[in-house]
């Protein structure tokens, strides 16, 4: 850190860190959700802060959860549901432990029946404490102040007195009550450090930063990994913070995942340990004058949080608000799909239940139901009834106030998908994804196959021009990921994500091209032609890349594992070889498959699917497989 003196000197900290877990159960209600020997969380935050409870109201913002530190939903749980969650801990235990504190229930007991250590206890309590003096009033100097330096946000402390977020902002920035940005150094400031490593603490003084004369950019990272936004997306962010850096941009990378080769202190010019909230962000932004933000590398969780800041005025390079919303808003991208003559399911986009059980009633079942804004297809499913969408609807649109979902005919087909480079008036496309699983199954859980290895020339052009105009009327200065499923013999657009996707990384390594480095320099204002790029499909390579997904559902009894819309895989394997049957042979290795040559198979087949299910059993068979139906 410091560069100076002996590595044998022991560390001085004048700060504390916390490590607080991401769990997947917003994905799979129905899982058991006991915290026990066994891990079931798919990622971590870390804060830091000058106290424990700083550092905790920082990391439970970092989370990305629908409520905030006082969770509103545990008001409506029972007392005994409450002291349960203390003997047999639970995802929700911090929650209730919250709860019943302010329920009046005595710190000392929640410590005996917890296991907790009462000085933690305590410490919670403190917070509770607080948030009660808020209740109803508008706070006071002194009460802010107290308030901002146990790290909460001014939505925590909007929540809490009843007030609107903007307006708790605008009184505490009158008052000058500001962050400070503390360096960490391992010497808790004794030795000059200069290593560019930062975190946030209200009330401190600030430890100064060194400006230079180049622009200065900033990467929003992706925040805790979690099924839908895994390790892919952070390979996107140091990606483009080296692209930055070798143009001789400064470059700023914020994150809160510790887990990450983004957060090592060294991979960029200046690191911020915070939360992905415009609250936290801004003020990084303003220290460190920066000339605008990338936030299309870190999955939705940068995508939503670069929204929110350019309605702050902030610049958003490559995917500004107008594209996002136009592609993340299906009510938009179907307009949009019909203005340029692309093919689309029949749908439309509804706001309620009983505008959705209407509009599905005109569509035909089965249906689609696609919510906006959402990571790793959260509540999409494929819907056969109207019981059944009446209760998906309901989840889907519990997701925002502001929730639209797209209602859409299902059709049955094979799917592709693109990452498309885009410099505003042309495009590149390495390769064209083909997936193995068919039509309803979440492009993530897919085994995908690169290039395709089925369609026709023609239809290759066919995916090249629909993605030209689509890039190009929306004016992407970046990357684009579109999927198509193929029904009859016709494509249908289902979805566009204007930036990074977790297909990525897959297409950079089998195909030799930087994608996010000439993302990068496009959203700067370079053209594909000063790149040296010729614009269209690229030329097949000469070998075959299979990705396997990799699941964990063992980890969590009660998940059905049955794939669908909804993304259940937690990470995934690349195969590569000269043929397909090699590439996806070394792929289920690397998945953790132990490919057997013969055996005995079980076939139990749906009705819907029956058709299909001779062909399958009949060329097990003739492997020499002994197949029961």
């Amino acid at each position: 850190m410091t560069g100076v003196g002996s590595a044998l000197s022991e560390p001085a900290l004048d700060y504390v860190v916390v490590k607080f877990p991401r769990w997947p159960f917003e994905k799979f209600p129905g899982a058991e959700n006991r915290v026990g020997t066994r891990m079931k969380s798919t990622g971590e935050v870390m804060a830091l802060g000058r106290t424990f409870i700083e550092a905790l109201s920082k990391a439970v913002r970092s989370l990305d959860l629908p409520g905030g530190i006082v969770d509103p939903r545990m008001a409506l749980a029972t007392i005994e549901e409450l002291e349960e969650d203390l003997s047999v801990p639970t995802h929700r235990r911090l929650w209730s432990i919250f709860e019943l504190l302010g329920r009046g229930f005595p710190p000392q007991d929640i410590s005996a029946r917890s296991g907790i250590h009462p000085f933690f206890i305590d410490q919670l309590a403190r917070i509770v404490s607080v948030l009660g003096e808020l209740k109803g009033r508008e706070p006071d100097e002194t009460l802010l102040w107290k308030a901002k330096s146990m790290g909460l946000s001014d939505r925590d402390i909007a929540s809490a007195s009843g007030s609107d977020w903007r307006r708790i902002r605008d009184a505490r920035l009158s008052l000058g009550i500001e962050r400070g940005y503390r360096e960490v150094d391992g010497s808790a400031g004794e030795t000059p450090a200069g290593s560019g490593y930062y975190y946030g603490t209200c009330g401190a003084s600030d430890d100064g930063i060194r400006h230079d004369s180049r622009e200065t950019y900033a990467v929003l990272g992706s925040g805790p990994i979690r099924i839908g936004q895994g390790v892919e997306f952070d390979y996107c962010c140091v990606k483009a913070v080296e692209a930055l850096r070798r143009m001789g941009k400064k470059a700023v990378m914020i994150n809160n995942n510790p887990e990450t080769v983004s957060t090592d202190h060294d991979m960029s010019d200046s690191l911020y340990f915070e939360p992905l909230s415009e609250e936290d962000v801004l003020p990084v932004l303003k220290r460190e004058n920066v000339q605008g933000v990338f936030a299309s590398f870190g999955g939705q969780t940068s995508l939503k949080a670069g929204l929110a800041l350019e309605g702050e005025g902030v610049r958003i390079l490559g995917s500004p608000s107008g594209v996002v919303r136009a592609t993340e808003d299906r009510g938009h991208f179907s307009g949009l799909l019909e203005r340029l003559g692309i093919l689309q399911p029949l749908g439309c986009s509804v706001k309620s239940v009983d505008d959705g059980l209407e509009k599905a009633s005109m569509i035909g079942y089965p249906v689609m139901v696609r919510p906006s804004f959402v990571i790793g297809g959260l509540a999409m499913k494929v819907v056969n009834s109207p019981s059944e969408l009446a209760s998906v609807l309901e989840i889907a649109l519990q997701t925002d106030e502001d929730q639209s979902v797209l209602i859409d005919r299902f059709l049955p087909g094979a799917e592709f998908e693109v990452d498309v480079l885009c410099d505003g008036r042309e495009i590149v496309i390495p390769g064209i994804f083909e997936h193995l699983d068919p039509a309803g199954v979440h492009s993530g859980d897919s085994v995908a196959i690169f290039p395709d290895v089925s369609l026709s020339q023609a239809g290759r052009r066919k995916i090249e021009d629909i993605s030209r105009k689509i890039a190009v009327e929306l004016g992407v200065k970046g990357l684009l990921n579109i999927q198509f499923v193929l029904s009859g013999d016709e494509f249908y657009v289902i979805e566009a994500n204007p930036r990074a996707s977790r297909t990525v990384p897959i297409a950079v390594k089998l195909s030799g091209i930087p994608l996010v480095e000439m993302a990068v320099r496009a959203a700067l204002g370079e053209s594909l032609s000063d790149m040296g790029l010729k614009p269209g499909l690229c030329e097949r390579i000469p070998l075959f890349g299979v990705k396997v997904p990799v699941f964990s559902t063992e980890k969590l009894p009660g998940v059905d594992a049955l794939p669908g819309p909804a993304m259940q895989s937690t990470g995934e394997a690349l195969g590569v070889g000269d043929t397909v049957a090699v590439a996806l042979y070394e792929g289920l290795r690397g998945a953790g498959w132990i490919v057997p040559e013969k055996g005995r198979l079980l076939l139990s087949v749906a009705d819907r699917s029956k058709l299909e299910a001779p062909h399958v059993a009949a060329a097990f068979h003739a492997l020499g497989w002994s197949v029961d139906a």
